[in-house]
């Protein structure tokens, strides 16, 4: 019997410590103080503001010195670059030591990155369930106006997550159900990209990502509708959590394909850029399943479209581009939408099939319109 060539790799699975549940915040206090003595403090809404007010204060009641500072944009490199010039500017007494992001995916983004410029460490505190930013060693870079740039992988997750439920249900319902369409896109993504892939931890990050999709089928509904419930404690998990752990079992194998380049070309337009993350990565999931069926011929596509139409509906999930607040597109705005998601570089390539901007697009607009009149 053979044995089968097996090419090593990296993988990056999950953040060195990750502290969840309940006054897990709390909990978190000492072994933050373990890591760092003068932390940056970084965040970015106005409607978490407050918040960051009383995490920095139990910092500073622990003992710790931290510093503030909030981002101008979503996560890009200009914000980047004047944080660092900052960083060159202290002194010895007064250096950030660490950075601790608080907020959202893309803050979580800009912190995680700049604490690898920085060579210090990072500590993640998810203010949503919206993504599994706080996990993971990747970051997405925009431009100043909101348009998606680039994907950054990292050397490291962070040091520390810290997941605490009760900072989560003070997040907007909204931010849960974008949670849930992002987490979904992991199975309908990692099983075309993964191919015939014979690597077990790539198998079982496939596998985990089916069942992840089949619990957010059965209880997103019941997470939304009792917030601190145990669904909701499932689902937020599952989103926050596990998401994260699966792309870090799967790696490179199990990245992400049209949902997310569908999600990337969308940023292109401005009028997008009122929507969630997730809530058009969900949008991407409708598109790629069209295009399976269209381009790939996958006839099993339309009947998993359907089922993921209906569970959109029912948690008021984006399923048009005029859900999206693109109604009013031009067709020369959404070609261009089209021919940024399709880029030499795009993870759109991993569909086992040729797709082109022309492709995309017919996908993108019959999407809409089959919706439109359903």
């Amino acid at each position: 019997m053979g044995l089968m060539a097996v090419t090593s790799c990296l993988h990056t699975i999950s953040p060195a410590k990750v502290l969840r549940g309940e006054g897990a915040w709390q909990q978190a206090l000492p072994v933050i103080a373990g890591l760092t003595q003068r932390p940056l403090l970084l965040g970015r809404s106005q409607a978490t503001a407050e918040l960051r007010r009383q995490l920095a204060a139990e910092l500073r009641a622990t003992g710790l010195e931290p510093a503030t500072a909030e981002l101008h944009h979503d996560c890009c490199e200009q914000d980047l670059q004047r944080l660092l010039r900052l960083a060159q500017q202290q002194d010895g007494a007064n250096r950030w030591d660490g950075v601790l992001a608080a907020g959202g995916g893309k803050v979580l983004d800009a912190g995680k990155l700049l604490a690898q410029r920085l060579g210090l460490p990072c500590i993640t505190v998810p203010t949503s369930a919206a993504t599994c930013a706080g996990w993971t060693a990747l970051a997405n870079l925009y431009s100043p106006a909101g348009a998606f740039t680039a994907d950054v992988t990292l050397e490291r997750c962070p040091e520390l997550l810290v997941f605490d439920h009760g900072l989560l249900r003070q997040a907007p319902a909204r931010t849960l159900a974008s949670g849930i369409a992002d987490a979904m896109a992991k199975w309908y993504e990692a099983s075309v990209s993964s191919g015939t892939s014979g690597d077990g931890l790539v198998q079982q990050a496939v596998q985990m990502a089916r069942v992840l999709r089949d619990q957010l089928l059965l209880e997103g509904e019941a997470a939304l509708a009792e917030p601190g419930g145990e669904a909701w404690v499932r689902v937020a998990e599952a989103c926050g959590l596990t998401a994260g752990l699966i792309g870090g079992l799967g790696g490179a194998r199990c990245r992400t394909v049209a949902a997310h380049a569908v999600h990337n070309g969308l940023t292109q337009l401005a009028a997008s850029h009122g929507r969630l993350h997730g809530e058009k990565v969900g949008f991407g999931i409708l598109v790629q399943l069209r295009l399976e069926e269209q381009v790939g011929g996958n006839r099993l596509a339309s009947q998993a479209r359907r089922q993921l139409i209906s569970l959109f509906r029912r948690l008021a999930l984006p399923i048009t581009l005029a859900d999206l607040g693109l109604g009013d597109a031009s067709l020369a705005e959404l070609e261009r939408a089209c021919h940024f998601a399709c880029r030499d570089d795009s993870d759109l390539h991993q569909l086992p099939f040729r797709v082109d901007a022309t492709d995309l697009l017919t996908a993108l607009v019959s999407t809409t319109a089959e919706l439109r009149v359903s």
